[in-house]
């Protein structure tokens, strides 16, 4: 599908989408660059909450004119300070409203918005602000400052850091820091000395200037910065809108990094058209609280988190009475026998509809409430595979939970299921106003106004992403059905191929292991080997309430994945999954990762995903010992 097939002028939710095919720019509600489309939303809505973010324990309402007035200071400063078009301001800072405000200002004044994850050490933070040319950093607190501090001889080419938090640093004395308070000053000495100024900035911004820049992951080199535009970000904003509505009233919770497109998209620039209100997470670790507070109607998060979750409920389904356990099970059986009719957009049956009612009373209900989860229309997961039965559970204790798929590199956003068109264990069908075909070899490959400007300074990097014609290679493998849902089976660089010439893709293996509530991550292995074997990290809530339980003896993380017990759990999660796939795709033998992983570690990307070469590095000790 592509924008020919949309009609000229569309509203939804109130908000008019206008895309011309072929030809710029993207128009919504009559703005065409995100600036624009800021400017207006902020001058209609005015008093009305863009954001909540928590204070002391206590959520705290910040309005649309507070976004503006703020983002209008910082871009200003900025602006006075040496910030020149086209150059770049790297946020080293976890998710808060501070995070929007200095990405609206800086885009304003023509400059360009790089997010940096608070788990990089000094070297990347070196690496990503000398590669960027980054003239500003933004720190949010000490712990962030030091890593500047570690390399400032190295940076050369920044001319100030800029510090949102004063804690522990109220004797500061560095020529190139300042606190957030000052910026503020300098930004309201500018406005006083040149009125208008801010909207002058704003008009001059084209839908293909560079809005952001976004370092890749970097598991398989150094990290790109991939350039988006006003008008890529546009196309991805009026695609999730026809695909991913959002209401005025809908309130949202933001923990995702914004750094990454994903929660960017979600947290940021979809609201903009939307009108819905923001809240903060306080940190990635108070999520789940957070989730209960706010009870938002839409939350996107990625597997991890919502096998987490699944995995809290199993752990309080075995804590309870026996009759709480038996309600819960009759709870969930109807649930399931619902499901099923819902994700194959069947009608459900009358008897089987009033047995989910009654169940969904007595348990589902309190179930959904405790987690959040009571006023949610729709959940989403990206950024990694997640297990077809977790989709259906999801949808079984009564949160359509559906899956989604995009890139840095396509704004975030390519294809979608729906609550109302979904199909499990697909990635959906191709959202409006972009191309998808499965080129010779399987590869997914996309085209779009959405789809990236290329690297920045990289254009060999560039070229290689783009086919002879033009069309982006996502470099997944997929398949499209008769009625357009896309099916990613593999990576082409995770391909593997064993030493008897057979081809596995091993997503589809690991993404059935994950689905065991003891197993929280896996990586196949067997790349001209003469059989598969595995690497898994275990799922330390679940195994520590299974060691409790038979009362087997561990003191640490490390012991308990040395138990006997708790390797043969683990054995028996992997033979059951091996039923499931033909001899030359099960696992013969694996080992368990003794070491707890976080964002912090080099195996794990910013959104938990396993970094495949990284750990295969890393543990090649293990694979080694399991191929004697």
């Amino acid at each position: 599908m592509d924008t020919r097939t949309l009609p000229a002028q569309t509203v939804i939710n109130g908000v008019t989408f206008n895309a011309t095919p072929g030809q710029r720019p993207v128009l919504v509600d009559g703005t065409t660059t995100i600036s624009a489309l800021f400017q207006k939303r902020c001058a209609e809505l005015g008093t009305r909450t863009a954001h909540r973010e928590k204070d002391l324990g206590i959520w705290k309402a910040y309005s649309w004119a507070d976004y503006w007035q703020h983002a209008k200071w910082i871009g200003l400063a900025l602006r006075k300070l040496g910030l020149k078009r086209g150059e770049v301001v790297s946020i080293l800072s976890e998710d808060r409203k501070e995070w929007a405000w200095f990405d609206m200002g800086i885009q304003a004044v023509g400059g360009i918005a790089s997010g940096v994850y608070t788990t990089d050490s000094a070297n990347q933070l070196k690496y990503l602000i000398n590669d960027s040319d980054s003239r500003f950093l933004i720190a949010e607190n000490e712990e962030q400052l030091d890593k500047y501090l570690q390399i400032e001889g190295e940076v050369p080419g920044l001319l100030n850091v800029i510090i949102l938090e004063d804690e522990g640093l109220h004797d500061l004395n560095h020529p190139r820091c300042m606190m957030i308070d000052r910026l503020y000053e300098i930004g309201r000495e500018a406005e006083k000395e040149e009125p208008g100024a801010f909207e002058a900035e704003i008009a001059q911004i084209r839908p293909e200037d560079v809005a952001l820049l976004i370092y890749t992951s970097g598991t398989t080199g150094m990290p790109k910065g991939a350039m988006l535009t006003h008008e890529n970000i546009m196309a991805g904003i009026e695609a999730g809108a026809h695909r991913l509505p959002t209401e005025e009233t809908d309130e949202q919770l933001c923990f995702l990094p914004l750094c990454h497109i994903l929660e960017r998209d979600v947290s940021i620039y979809f609201p903009l058209a939307s009108k819905c209100t923001v809240n903060f997470a306080e940190s990635p670790e108070t999520v789940f609280a957070n989730l209960q507070e706010v009870s938002p109607a839409t939350f996107t998060a990625v597997p991890r988190v919502w096998e987490k979750i699944y995995s809290q409920v199993l752990i309080l389904a075995q804590e309870a009475t026996p009759s709480g356990r038996a309600a819960f099970g009759m709870a969930l059986r109807a649930g399931m026998k619902r499901a099923q009719y819902l994700v194959e957009n069947k009608p459900v049956p009358a008897g089987v509809a009033a047995n989910f009612w009654l169940w969904d009373r007595l348990v589902l209900r309190n179930l959904r409430r405790m987690l959040g989860m009571d006023k949610m229309r729709r959940g989403g997961t990206g950024a990694a595979p997640i297990s077809p039965e977790l989709l259906k559970w999801y949808w079984a204790i009564g949160v359509p939970l559906v899956e989604g798929y995009g890139m840095t590199e396509t704004a975030g956003i390519a294809t979608i299921n729906t609550p109302e068109e979904n199909r499990i264990g697909t990635i959906g069908r191709v959202v409006p106003g972009i191309d998808v075909r499965i080129a010779e070899g399987g590869e997914i490959q996309v085209r779009g106004l959405n789809i990236f400007k290329g690297y920045w300074r990289n254009n060999e990097k560039t070229a290689e992403s783009f086919t002879d014609d033009g069309w982006l290679r996502t470099g997944d493998i997929g398949r499209m059905d008769d009625d357009g849902y896309v099916t990613i089976t593999g990576r082409l660089k995770d391909i593997i191929i064993t030493a008897g010439g057979k081809n596995i893709t091993p997503a589809e293996i690991e993404s059935r292991l994950k689905f065991s509530h003891y197993i929280s991550d896996a990586v196949i292995v067997g790349d001209k080997r003469k059989f598969l074997t595995c690497l898994i990290m275990i799922d330390q809530e679940n195994v520590e309430k299974f060691a409790q339980d038979r009362k087997v003896p561990f003191s640490n993380f490390a012991s308990l994945c040395a138990a006997k017990e708790v390797r043969e759990l683990i054995a028996a999660e992997v033979a059951q999954v091996n039923k499931e796939f033909a001899r030359v795709e099960q696992i013969k033998d694996f080992r368990l990762i003794d070491v707890l992983l976080t964002a912090e570690d080099d195996e794990l990307t910013a959104t938990m995903k396993l970094k495949r070469s990284f750990v295969e590095k890393k543990h090649a000790h293990l694979i080694e010992d399991m191929y004697k």
